[in-house]
């Protein structure tokens, strides 16, 4: 499957086979190809918590209100960001590049997130937003559905996941087989209605 009918064909899915279990080296791919989603400065803050105890999925089924897909997908994803990363040794996110670069670019890391903590977690919402459609979108091209999910207590998903204070929940994702089908789209908007040319006014 091409990444355009990976887009179009993409839905939300919440009814899962309970026994179809994705490979792990299935698995390993599906993050191997998240973990290439971009983030600002490189510096890779999205942390992926797989999910594969099952009494701990029965515990994050109850803080989401009790919604399937939590426990009959194949795979459940928390993921997370580390509000911190940008300062964790950020040699290590430029360590293949040339010194010049090295040398131009980790100061400027500090400088733009030094202090700003809203800063650190919009960058956080952002980085793990894109992995999750890449996570989504590569899963559909292996032929398997997904579905995105922010229903759910945070407070209690960061307890039982036992999250760091300094990192940040931002989603889960939940992917596995079909199954039934989504339901027809509720309706797109129109592009004039979506899109602007220039400014609002």
């Amino acid at each position: 499957m091409n990444t355009l009918e990976a887009i179009t064909s993409r839905r939300s899915i919440k009814h899962y086979q309970k026994d179809y279990q994705i490979p792990e080296h299935e698995l390993e791919q599906l993050l191997s190809l998240a973990v290439l989603s971009p983030t600002a400065y490189n510096i890779q803050n999205w942390r992926f918590v797989v999910v594969k105890d099952k009494a701990l999925r029965e515990q994050l089924r109850v803080a989401a209100w009790d919604q399937a897909q939590i426990t009959d997908a194949s795979v459940l994803i928390v993921l997370c960001a580390d509000l911190n990363a940008w300062k964790k040794q950020p040699e290590r996110y430029w360590a293949n590049a040339p010194v010049e670069t090295q040398q131009f670019l980790l100061p400027m890391i500090e400088q733009y997130y030094q202090g700003k903590d809203s800063v650190q977690r919009d960058e956080a919402m952002r980085s793990c937003g894109m992995a999750a459609q890449t996570l989504m979108l590569s899963a559909k091209a292996m032929g398997y559905d997904s579905v995105p999910m922010d229903g759910f207590d945070f407070n209690k998903v960061a307890e039982l996941i036992k999250l760091p204070e300094d990192h940040v929940i931002s989603m889960f994702v939940a992917i596995g087989k079909a199954e039934k089908p989504a339901w027809p789209r509720g309706g797109q908007l129109p592009l004039n209605q979506v899109v602007i040319e220039n400014t609002f006014t």
